[in-house]
């Protein structure tokens, strides 16, 4: 029964941050399976793709009956991430855990950092940043590497990168999230049938809920109150992760 709470209360709040802020949701995810309900590390990313993919698509749905996608955009971002996602999820599987997880909270830190900095900062970064298709191919590898969606590195690459406004960036990240999450589970179908599914079921149920809770969230918030938020998020849960998994 503690397990099945836990379960409902963090895929809720997965929920919200997917379909609030665009992204986040993985973030959250793989450090929950694997801290309170005692995923390994393996496992917990395998499912976190699952409830990523069935979440992200709630959101985007949501957020595509408000005109924030840009499809065509968001498209070519993604297609560019496909191959990689594919062939980092096929090698996330011989990795130690210890390495996936430091990883995972370094890249988390990173762009935390550059949603806070300042504007000029991001508006000089974004000048001699390369193009959509480069950023989308490697945010594809890092989904399939570590499990996540991408949404925690696709929101700052579309408002700083392809200067998005961070309504539109919200939206177009969950296209980016669905796709790049169900290219990297392609290859670890095999290993789900690891998943307690007792737990990953009504984790993703409520998640999926979450989603349309944190898209009204979005309505009532400005873009730099969400992007705060959301960069507050991702150094909290990246010093989590940092200090269990070395010290």
């Amino acid at each position: 029964m503690t397990a099945l709470i836990l379960a409902l209360v963090a895929g809720a709040v997965v929920g919200l941050a997917l379909g609030g802020l665009g992204g986040g949701g993985s973030m959250l995810a793989v450090p929950a399976l694997v801290y309170l309900l005692g995923f390994t590390p393996a496992t917990a990313t395998t499912a976190s793709l699952v409830i990523v993919a069935a979440t992200s698509l709630t959101g985007l749905l949501a957020h595509a009956r408000a005109g924030r996608v840009r499809w065509r955009t968001g498209a070519l971002f993604a297609a560019a991430g496909l191959p990689a996602a594919a062939a980092a999820g096929a090698l996330s599987v011989h990795l130690p855990g210890a390495l996936l997880t430091g990883a995972f909270a370094v890249l988390a830190a990173l762009a935390a950092w550059r949603m806070l900095a300042p504007r000029a900062v991001r508006e000089r970064s974004a000048a001699g940043a390369g193009r959509a298709s480069a950023t989308g191919a490697g945010l594809g590898a890092v989904t399939g590497l570590l499990g996540v969606g991408g949404g925690f590195l696709a929101v700052p690459a579309l408002v700083s990168v392809l200067a998005f406004t961070m309504a539109e960036a919200v939206g177009t990240s969950l296209l980016v999230i669905t796709a790049n999450s169900l290219a990297a589970l392609l290859p670890r179908l095999g290993s789900t049938a690891a998943i307690d599914w007792s737990v990953a079921a009504p984790f993703t149920g409520a998640a999926i809920l979450g989603a349309w809770d944190g898209k009204r969230l979005a309505d009532r918030l400005n873009g730099p109150t969400l992007q705060r938020a959301f960069a507050i998020a991702l150094l909290g849960v990246a010093a989590l992760m940092l200090v269990t998994t070395f010290l």
